[in-house]
């Protein structure tokens, strides 16, 4: 019997837009390679509006950006959505939250990546985002406590050069040659310091460099969250029937 998807996935958007469309991407290219042909993955997303919630973050008003967000997600649960996912890395820090609000489950972006480096055999990882993935702890408490992984960050000053980049020019679709350096400075730091590798913890990153260009092994959190959809999103419910 062919494989076919079960499950319709449901994309929280809008954080920022060009996270969104990579999103998008990465889940109907992961679909495609399983299935083949003309196939792409069965989806439905509701977007937000990045300014609103960027805003909210730079306050400090979390409970009102899982406010937001969780209506979103009520609305894709609605809409027939088998399971969501965030669009971007940052937001998880309400995640709890927003899994506390709806019925279907929330896929966590931090659980396909502890599963990979669990396997590679990875001990201590460098972790790079946004100020907030780097500071509030959410992924590395995460990563600690579900598979014993530590989770190191770049100095003070360093997080707040990535996270102006992240934020002033990535997400606006700006890529410098100056801002690929910084990226390369930060992860050859993190070495030094004892990571063994580099948790791209950051929707927008991948657009600056690319994984193989790291001077370790580095994974992209939002590509393995992606594969990690389209695998849930193929599996059958034991009577084969089709869900979602």
């Amino acid at each position: 019997m062919a494989e076919r998807q079960t499950q319709l996935i449901g994309l929280i958007g809008g954080m920022s837009w060009e996270s969104s469309a990579l999103y998008y991407r990465l889940v109907n290219q992961a679909a495609h390679r399983r299935l083949g042909g003309h196939h792409n993955a069965r989806s439905l997303m509701f977007t937000l509006d990045f300014d609103e919630l960027n805003d909210l973050a730079a306050r400090g008003d979390w409970e009102r950006v899982a406010a937001v967000v969780s209506i979103a997600a009520r609305h894709l649960e609605a809409g027939g959505a088998a399971f969501a996912m965030l669009t971007a890395v940052t937001p998880h820090f309400v995640a709890d939250k927003i899994a506390a609000a709806i019925g279907i489950p929330l896929l966590h972006i931090a659980d396909p990546t502890g599963r990979a480096l669990e396997a590679a055999g990875h001990r201590r990882a460098g972790l790079l985002g946004t100020r907030y993935t780097m500071e509030l702890g959410f992924l590395g408490e995460r990563l600690e406590k579900q598979f014993g992984i530590e989770a190191l960050v770049p100095p003070e000053d360093e997080r707040a050069a990535l996270h102006r980049v992240i934020i002033e020019e990535l997400t606006l679709g700006v890529v410098k040659p100056d801002s690929k350096a910084l990226l390369l400075q930060l992860a050859k730091g993190l070495a030094e310091r004892g990571a063994e590798c580099i948790v791209v913890a950051c929707t927008e990153l991948p657009l600056l460099l690319a994984m193989e260009h790291y001077p370790m092994p580095a994974y992209d959190m939002v590509e393995l969250h992606a594969e990690a959809a389209v695998e849930l999103a193929l599996a059958q419910d034991r009577t084969g029937r089709l869900e979602g």
